[in-house]
């Protein structure tokens, strides 16, 4: 039996038969692989280049075309990002360059790159309000159905071609009715109003009733028939200021209070309650809300809103308290405070909001990752659309904000929502995340 030896770097407790040792250099062959694998990493380190696409581009245009560009991956370059966001790039797109981008866009679907395409007609819709209307009847004829939003602005002629395909097309249901949900003119709702009256044949197929697709776009047919929308509209940015910007800055927006500690406490797990928001009803964002009291206040339990839908009433000075219609959800009666890090008293202070609105949907994707903390506009929904109903008079409450936890903490996740009843005057906060 041939004699084995040891391997000759330190440590190795392994042994290896002398013809290995002899092509190896004394070395096993993990030790062996793992110092080349080294030795590899060392001169990727040591050659590696950075390489900026955008050197010297100042045409918006050209600068997303390169950003939704898949780059080979080589390890001896390192690519450079861009200084500014792509939302932030889209924003700055003037009419001319987004009509540019849809042709760009439209050129990709054609070549089959449908994914990149689709995407970048989503961004121009949401952040611009674009209508594609003369594009639409290309990309049914691509049957291309989702994203459903792609189609919040359509022609009349196209809304009764979808209105007729809906009764036929099994396959694309689901997207259909989303489309029309999204479309939402007055056809549309007498259309939903029908069905709701005579479910159609196909309703026993689908996992809802047919008048409950249109809260995915935000709106909801009344008991008389007639559209009720979901959010509050216009829509303004809540923003973090950056460190380096100082709290003091006034270009990012106004001073909002937020993220307030109050001296009440969760009555079931005990922690204080938060002021998400803080918000003078004066504020042009709630130019459509009929609050009683000179300030909308928002408060939950941020632990308790993970498991369950937070409600809260309003006192005869406008102060919030918990609401007797709360019920405790599967879960909460297990929580532990120590799993949880208190938020620090200045967590709000670096938070501000927009000074102008923006598009009502444009943080309505929230795979976009837009900014998307907001008062008012379409909910950027993690999972389905869920509006809580009103405790008191049963109605769908309407979206009034969302706050992006990532946003609040470092590792935060997911996504806060905020709800008022206004006959009622009750506040709700629900909470998603992926």
């Amino acid at each position: 039996m041939t004699e084995r030896i040891p391997c000759i770097r330190e440590g190795c407790p392994n042994t290896i038969l002398p013809a290995t040792a002899a092509r190896t250099g004394g070395y096993c062959m993990p030790c062996k692989q793992e110092m080349e694998r080294e030795a590899h990493q060392r001169y990727i380190e040591a050659n590696r280049r950075d390489v900026n696409l955008y050197e010297g581009m100042t045409d918006p245009v050209e600068i997303l075309k390169i950003i939704h560009t898949r780059q080979v991956h080589d390890p001896l370059i390192r690519y450079v990002a861009y200084e500014q966001s792509k939302e932030q790039v889209y924003l700055s797109l003037s009419m001319e360059q987004q009509a540019l981008m849809i042709d760009y866009a439209m050129q990709l679907i054609r070549t089959g790159a449908d994914d990149t395409g689709k995407d970048i007609l989503v961004y121009l819709v949401c952040y611009h309000d674009i209508s594609l209307s003369a594009q639409i009847p290309e990309l049914l004829e691509y049957e291309i159905y989702y994203p459903v939003i792609l189609y919040k602005s359509t022609s009349a002629e196209v809304r009764d071609q979808l209105l007729q395909q809906v009764n036929t097309d099994d396959e694309n249901r689901n997207n259909l009715l989303l489309m029309l949900a999204y479309i939402g003119d007055e056809v549309v709702v007498d259309q939903f109003q029908q069905w709701r009256q005579s479910p159609p044949r196909w309703a026993d197929q689908l996992h809802v009733a047919p008048e409950y697709y249109t809260t995915e776009a935000g709106w909801e047919l009344t008991n008389e028939g007639q559209r009720r929308d979901l959010f509050i509209t216009p829509s303004y940015s809540l923003y973090k200021v950056k460190e380096n910007e100082g709290a003091d800055a006034t270009s990012i927006g106004a001073p909002i209070s937020m993220l307030l500690t109050c001296a009440n406490n969760c009555e079931w797990c005990g922690s204080p309650l938060t002021t998400l928001i803080d918000l003078d009803v004066q504020h042009p964002a709630l130019k459509n809300v009929a609050w009683n009291s000179e300030r909308l206040q928002v408060q939950t339990c941020v632990i308790c809103s993970c498991y369950g839908v937070v409600y809260m009433e309003m006192d005869s000075a406008g102060e919030p308290f918990w609401s007797a219609h709360n019920v405790m959800p599967m879960g909460a009666d297990e929580i532990d405070l120590d799993d949880y890090a208190q938020l620090p008293p200045d967590a709000g202070r670096q938070f501000r909001i927009a000074a102008a609105p923006r598009q009502a949907f444009h943080a309505s994707e929230w795979a976009m990752e837009p900014s998307s903390s907001q008062i008012g506009g379409h909910p950027g929904w993690v999972q389905d659309a869920e509006y809580p109903n009103c405790p008191c008079c049963a109605s769908r409450m309407r979206a009034v904000g969302q706050l992006e936890w990532s946003e609040v903490e470092e590792y935060g996740d997911g996504m806060y929502y905020m709800f008022i009843c206004e006959p009622c005057q009750m506040t709700a906060v629900s909470y998603q995340q992926s």
